[in-house]
């Protein structure tokens, strides 16, 4: 029994001996901590195309918007602002009998100033006063725009600014002008992509931009009696508006 648990003993020991790895050994063999057991493939940058595309859609104006103001002046400011309401509410009167709506009429300053005397190198002093009071209107009937400018200059209104011409809901021009615009930058997209060899494979982005911006009226300081002596009443010709949509499209490619 004794020689037998011997013999099993230096059996194991030399079981053991055989499968022994050193540290070391072991050390040598495993990847260091924290290093990759291997290397990711690089990313692939998409091939994109990126181009800009602008639509128009014009049409006849059917509103106006004009600025029209009276300038008074008098030794005093009282007189001046007196003048300067006469005229005035005589011009509201006249714009109401021409079938301008309260809501159409808004009342864009009302502005008193004194004037001065700079000569001969003296101190400056006050001369006299000078009342403006300016309205901006919405002319609904362009044919009738001439007639309502002569009308003002009758009841002493001195400035008109514009006509401005417009139209009353855009949005349905707008949107026509949206998709011309993306279908044309959609044919074009596709028509690159042919070129090179590709499809289209999906929209990046749309960004759009555009509208209609009105240009800056030119000041008219209209005399009255050249106005209210004219027999016709004043040309005034619409032509056209124009509306217009600018879209950059962003679009991805693949083969």
């Amino acid at each position: 029994m004794r020689n037998f648990n011997r013999h099993t003993l230096l059996s194991a020991i030399a079981l053991g001996a055989a499968g022994f790895v050193p540290l070391s050994a072991m050390a040598q063999a495993a990847p260091a901590m924290g290093a990759p057991c291997c290397l990711a493939p690089a990313p692939i940058t998409p091939t994109t195309l990126n181009f800009t595309v602008s639509a128009d859609q014009k049409k006849a104006p059917d509103m106006a918007t004009m600025g029209a103001g009276v300038v008074t002046t008098a030794k005093t400011a009282k007189a001046a602002m007196e003048e300067n309401a006469r005229k005035m509410s005589a011009a509201f009167v006249a714009l109401k009998a021409a079938g301008i709506a309260d809501k159409d009429m808004q009342t864009s300053g009302v502005q008193l100033s004194p004037q001065y005397d700079y000569t001969n190198g003296t101190r400056p002093r006050i001369v006299g006063y000078q009342a403006a009071n300016r309205v901006t209107l919405k002319l609904r009937k362009i044919d009738q725009i001439g007639a309502v400018m002569d009308a003002l200059v009758a009841q002493g209104i001195n400035e008109i600014d514009g006509p401005n011409f417009g139209i009353e809901n855009p949005e349905a021009m707008l949107d026509q002008a949206r998709g011309e615009a993306m279908a044309t930058a959609m044919r074009r997209a596709e028509l690159y992509a042919k070129a090179a060899g590709m499809r289209v494979k999906r929209i990046v982005s749309i960004n759009e931009s555009g509208g209609y911006t009105p240009p800056q009226p030119m000041p008219m300081m209209m005399a009255r009696a050249a106005m209210a002596d004219s027999a016709a009443p004043t040309p005034v010709a619409a032509g056209e508006v124009s509306y217009s949509i600018q879209i950059s499209l962003q679009v991805e490619l693949e083969k």
